[in-house]
C-alpha cells in the first residue's frame, strides 16, 4: 500500500551530536501524506531532538530532513508556511490576551485580518475559549494555554502539524475534540507527526508508529504489524512498547 502513497516527510541519515553524545543516530524514516504518525520513545531517546530538527529550531549535525522535497535547512522559510508546531509546553506572551496572540500568529502567516477574525471566533467557540480569550495569557491555566496554542496551530490550515504531548492539560471534552480535529485533518490530506507518552492515545490514533531508543529507530509499522513482528498479538501498545525498548536495551 505504501508504494502508492506520497511521501511528504523524509528523514535521511539524520544525525545530531552534542559533543561526544549522539542524540539521534542516522534516522531514516518516511511519513506519508494523510498519515497520523506517532513517534514514541523513553525519556532521553531522541524524540525531542528529532522534533526540534523537524521544526527548524536546531540543525542536524549530518543528514537531512525534506518536507515536500524541500530541505528544511535550505528552505526553512517556505517550509514554515505549511508547517505548524504544538510544543509540549504551551508558550504564550503573558502580556497579550489570547485573542491578541492569535491575531499576532495570523499576521505572521499573512492571513487577511477579516479572515483571521472569523477564524479566531470559530476556533474560540470550538474550544470553549470565548470566556477567557480577552484576558491576559498570564492568567491562564495550563489547559487554557494549550487550547489557545492548538487554535493557533489551526489558524493557517497547515499541511503538516508537529505535535508534542497534545493532551496534557486538556479536559476530556477538549481532548476528544482535538482527536476529532486530528482525524479530520488527515482525512483532508494533512499530515500529523505526533510524539506522546500517552500510549493509549497513540494506540487509538496512530496510522503508523515509530519507536526510537538511544537515538536509533528500533521499530516501525502499524500497531498490528508491530504485534506480529514481536509475536505479541495479545499485548496492548503499552506492553508492546515496554518489551521493544527493553529488548533494544539488551541489544546495545
Amino acid at each position: 500500500m505504501s508504494e502508492n502513497r506520497e511521501v511528504i516527510l523524509r528523514f535521511q541519515k539524520l544525525t545530531k551530536k552534542y559533543g561526544e553524545k549522539v542524540a539521534v543516530r542516522e534516522l531514516d524514516l518516511e511519513v506519508f501524506r494523510g498519515e497520523l504518525f506517532v513517534f514514541l520513545g523513553p525519556n532521553g531517546a531522541g524524540k525531542t531532538t528529532t522534533i526540534k530538527m523537524l521544526t527548524g529550531l536546531i540543525f542536524p549535525t549530518s543528514g537531512n530532513i525534506q518536507i515536500r522535497g524541500m530541505d528544511i535547512v535550505e528552505r526553512h522559510l517556505e517550509i514554515k508556511k505549511i508547517l505548524a508546531y504544538v510544543p509540549d509546553e504551551p508558550y504564550l506572551y503573558d502580556k497579550l490576551t489570547g485573542r491578541e496572540f492569535l491575531r499576532f500568529v495570523a499576521q505572521m502567516y499573512g492571513i487577511d485580518s477579516s479572515v483571521a477574525e472569523a477564524k479566531i471566533e470559530e476556533l474560540a467557540g470550538m474550544f470553549g475559549a470565548k470566556d477567557y480569550l480577552d484576558q491576559l495569557c498570564e492568567t491562564y491555566s495550563h489547559g487554557m494555554k494549550q487550547r489557545v496554542v492548538i487554535a493557533a496551530m489551526l489558524l493557517h490550515s497547515p499541511e503538516i502539524a508537529v505535535i508534542d504531548e497534545p493532551m496534557v492539560g486538556l479536559d476530556p471534552q477538549s481532548a476528544r475534540l482535538f482527536k476529532d480535529i486530528m482525524r479530520e485533518m488527515t482525512a483532508r490530506g494533512g499530515t500529523i507527526f505526533m510524539s506522546t507518552h500517552s500510549l493509549h492515545v497513540a494506540q487509538e490514533l496512530a496510522d503508523r508508529i515509530g519507536i526510537i531508543q538511544r537515538g536509533r529507530l528500533v521499530a516501525l509499522g502499524t500497531f498490528e504489524q508491530l504485534q506480529r513482528r514481536f509475536q505479541a498479538q495479545e499485548k496492548n501498545l503499552e506492553e508492546l512498547f515496554l518489551e521493544i525498548t527493553a529488548t533494544a536495551d539488551l541489544e546495545e
